[in-house]
């Protein structure tokens, strides 16, 4: 399962491995990897499409077709981690294709586009990660469970409805922000004790 990031979505290393994840298991004959693969990438393809300087409409065709082309050729991509990179690199010379048919033509350079693929990380770097992260796991654990289902609420939504979350929990409205400060700070006593 994907990791978020500290805005609820999956982070750039999670978003890669879960996109070659599903690329490996739709060539394997899993239908749905697909729409697992659509719905991880779509929203990348957005952005480098977007970049180039198309209207919406344009960017939506230019979208569908980089998928199209990808049904069409996917014996063309040998290696599963390259998939995030071969459909960017797939929408946006569909871009220009478009933007010079068009006479609109505004190339984007590599940078801008670096900014909006994954970032690879080293495994070095991925072992660290799990390692706080199953720390992080653990010192939840060992909190109230109010203060575990709270924050599991507040980290996975960016903008959690405090409603909806005063309702979850049986809380007023008003207790939520200073029970939320409370937890956290349990959340850092126990992290320290484990570290």
């Amino acid at each position: 399962m994907a990791t978020h990031g500290a805005q609820g979505g999956p982070t750039s290393s999670a978003l890669y491995d879960a996109a070659t994840d599903a690329f490996r298991r739709w060539r394997c004959g899993e239908d749905a990897a697909l729409d697992e693969l659509v719905r991880l990438m779509s929203p990348v393809l957005w952005h480098v499409v977007r970049a180039t300087g198309l209207d919406r409409e344009a960017a939506e065709d230019v979208v569908q077709n980089t998928w199209l082309t990808l049904v069409r050729s996917a014996d063309s991509v040998r290696d599963a981690q390259a998939i995030t990179r071969w459909l960017c690199t797939a929408a946006r010379r569909e871009a220009w294709r478009v933007s010079k048919a068009s006479t609109r033509t505004r190339p984007v350079d590599d940078d801008v586009l670096a900014a909006r693929m994954p970032e690879e990380s080293s495994p070095e770097a991925e072992v660290v990660e799990s390692d706080e992260r199953a720390a992080l796991w653990r010192a939840l654990s060992r909190l109230p469970e109010r203060c575990q289902r709270l924050l599991r609420i507040v980290a996975w939504e960016p903008r959690p409805d405090y409603s909806s979350v005063a309702d979850t929990l049986e809380m007023p409205i008003g207790s939520i922000g200073p029970t939320r400060r409370r937890c956290l700070d349990k959340l850092r006593v126990e992290l320290g004790e484990l570290s």
